[in-house]
């Protein structure tokens, strides 16, 4: 259903470097970017290695805002333990907890996920539901 996902960020450099560590832990990386300084589009797009962007931040300086409490966006991850790396890298660099690691059996008996707030204040969730 879904093609891509953008959210605005303040600073874009400080944003970027926060999701290639983030996302890299669920094996996501930049596919492409447009960062040229005074450019007040920049960007930078985000999916797995050789494919297109199905996520992207974009400089929005001052206006960038989080849609806010009841919006998330959840990721995909391979394994548990990369939603345990997702939380603790994204707590490294900056994010809030917004919900450790662990299973959430009120959504499947396998729901694996951890949730972040990241620093432009938008929900972002890492899910596994294998039983690994």
């Amino acid at each position: 259903m879904l093609h891509h996902i953008s959210f605005g960020v303040a600073e874009i450099r400080r944003s970027a470097a926060f999701y290639d560590a983030v996302l890299g832990t669920l094996g996501y990386v930049r596919v492409w970017e447009d960062l040229q300084p005074d450019d007040p589009d920049q960007a930078v797009g985000y999916g797995l290695p050789g494919g297109g962007d199905k996520f992207t931040i974009k400089l929005r300086r001052e206006q960038a805002r989080s849609p806010g409490a009841g919006f998330h966006l959840a990721f995909a991850a391979p394994s548990r333990q990369a939603v345990s790396q997702f939380h603790e890298t994204a707590l490294a660099r900056g994010g809030a907890d917004n919900g450790a690691p662990g299973l959430r059996a009120h959504y499947g008996p396998t729901y694996f996920a951890a949730f972040v707030i990241d620093l432009d204040g938008h929900h972002i969730e890492a899910v596994c539901k294998s039983e690994r």
